[in-house]
């Protein structure tokens, strides 16, 4: 016999009994959606990714003060930092859209929904982006509300609508559900287990799939693996043998690729295939240009060792590297282009909308070896930095020359335009400034005459002298080990007496000219850090 009877409204402690299933209901949601749209961007633009368009967004609207504390406390895993963040952020929300839709429905698809236009319209507005850009967010939003509603539904019966109470009909063994004690609708378990393990599935599948639609990753590694660079026209001198003093602990005079550092605001890589790349060199010139890939390979090229330094470096820290670069002269470039009086910067661009700003003098200086660089250390420039071109500049930070993924040279003016990096706070012009680093001893020491090494730099004029001292005593003068030129550093090594207990070393650098580095303290910003680098020795 069936009877119908009105149900109750769910009481609040049913309602709060799935709560754990709720935010995982979101949870799953958002990861659907996530996965679904990183599908959809590596068919359209793999730019177009809501979470890397959303990173890049965070990167450029961050102030000055979180860059400089990511990179001081992350160092080269800021991305992956900043990434981790996001995911946690964005977890916690979707897991409260679960909540929100479980309760007070259909307000937990809303907040998806914001998200996911939020993620469009910004996608939408990176450099480069067209209206298609905005796709992968918006089918994204479709299979995240989606499996929110259906999980949810399946969570509490009874108020899946809403909250209010609802006709119900009860019956005993004739298959009609049974009503709650308290009034509520049964959670059906197994109709949420399907849908959380198709969510998860759905994920697995949609983040295979985008890797293995990333065609353009593809066609990139195999065009860097195949790539023969061309033999240098002008190769760079042989590395001295004492340029190296293979001292345990000292940084190597050539950096390999692996441990060179890396500092950009791109949170995914460009992947260009040299095939579609071009260098347009424009702006204020009589003889404006674009060269193509197979006419810069023709180009007659020359190797240069550069040692290359971040303007977020601090006093001893690591951010630079040395390594031997083979490209095409970028003062040739400009002759070519025949730049118009007036003119006294480049504003270099990349593929991922990144912009520096450079001296055009320098640039054009005969003395300087500035090049479009495609090689690095024998090899084709790995994709991280830089593939398939790049340019490297003796003397100056990253942040106004090192330009990785160029593709466009526009001569003009720093009255008439800026770098990225300059509206946020930094300076316009970024020379190096004359800087030392110890290397060893780390820590402690035997007691004794201790050995004290490290490197010092102060490209494009050299390093002329290194001392160090211990305990705020006498400077004693460095041993300065060979050099190629005055674009790399140099290593140094020295010895100091030093008895058992605790000491305090410090080094100091003066470069070519004369010019001693200042002890006094600088921040990174707003043109690089100044001060000696000290460190504390326990000796034995």
């Amino acid at each position: 016999m069936t009877r119908t009877t009105e149900r109750p409204a769910a009481s609040p402690a049913a309602r709060r009994a799935p709560a754990w299933a709720a935010a995982l209901a979101g949870v799953l949601a958002g990861a659907v959606g996530l996965a679904v749209a990183e599908l959809v961007a590596a068919v359209i633009a793999p730019g177009a990714s809501t979470v890397f368009a959303g990173g890049a967004a965070v990167i450029d609207a961050a102030p000055r003060w979180l860059k400089d504390f990511a990179v001081e406390t992350f160092g080269t895993t800021d991305k992956a930092v900043l990434l981790g963040t996001m995911g946690v952020v964005l977890a916690v929300g979707a897991a409260a859209a679960g909540l929100l839709e479980l309760r007070r429905r259909p307000w937990g698809a809303v907040l998806v929904g914001a998200v996911g236009i939020a993620g469009a319209v910004t996608a939408v507005l990176r450099p480069d982006a067209t209206a298609l850009w905005a796709v992968p967010s918006l089918v994204g939003i479709g299979a995240a509300v989606l499996v929110l509603r259906l999980a949810t539904q399946r969570l509490a019966p009874a108020w899946s609508s809403g909250g209010a109470a609802e006709p119900a009909r009860r019956s005993d063994a004739a298959g009609v559900p049974e009503r709650g004690a308290d009034g509520a609708g049964a959670m059906d378990r197994r109709g949420f287990l399907v849908v959380a393990g198709a969510a998860a599935g759905t994920t697995v599948l949609a983040l295979v799939g985008a890797r293995l639609l990333s065609a353009g990753a593809t066609a990139v590694k195999a065009a860097r693996e195949t790539l023969r660079l061309p033999v240098p026209r002008t190769p760079a001198p042989s590395v001295p043998a004492g340029a190296d003093l293979r001292i345990a602990g000292l940084t190597p005079y050539v950096t390999p690729a692996a441990d060179f550092y890396r500092i950009d605001t791109a949170l995914r890589v460009p992947q260009i295939d040299p095939a579609h790349w071009s260098l347009e060199v424009h702006g204020l010139v009589d003889e404006p240009f674009t060269l193509s890939w197979d006419e810069l390979l023709a180009l007659p090229m020359q190797e240069h060792h550069v040692t290359l330094a971040c303007v977020s470096n601090e006093v001893g820290g690591d951010l630079i590297g040395n390594a031997l670069w083979l490209g095409y002269p970028i003062g040739a470039l400009l002759e070519r282009a025949k730049p118009r009086a007036g003119a006294d910067m480049v504003l270099s661009r990349s593929h991922d909308g990144f912009t520096a700003g450079t001296p055009l003098e320098v640039l054009r200086d005969p003395a300087r070896t500035s090049l479009l660089a495609i090689g690095m250390n024998g090899e084709p420039l790995p994709v991280a930095h830089g593939f398939p071109a790049r340019l490297v500049v003796p003397g100056l930070y990253g942040y106004v020359s090192a330009t990785k993924w160029v593709t466009s040279l526009t001569v003009t003016t720093f009255a008439a335009d800026q770098g990225y990096w300059t509206p946020r706070g930094w300076s316009a012009r970024g020379p190096v400034k004359v800087q030392s680093r110890i290397d060893v001893p780390r820590g402690s020491a035997s007691a004794g005459s201790v050995t004290v090494a490290g490197v010092a730099w102060a490209q494009h004029t050299g390093i002329g002298k290194v001392e160090v001292r211990a305990d705020s005593g006498p400077w004693v003068q460095a041993e300065l080990a060979d050099t190629v030129g005055p674009d790399t550093w140099r290593q140094w090594r020295a010895s100091l007496p030093l008895a058992r207990g605790e000491h305090t070393l410090e080094v100091r650098a003066t470069d070519a000219n004369g010019q001693v580095q200042t002890e006094a303290e600088a921040p990174v910003a707003p043109d690089g850090a100044t001060g000696w680098h000290r460190i504390s020795v326990s000796v034995t």
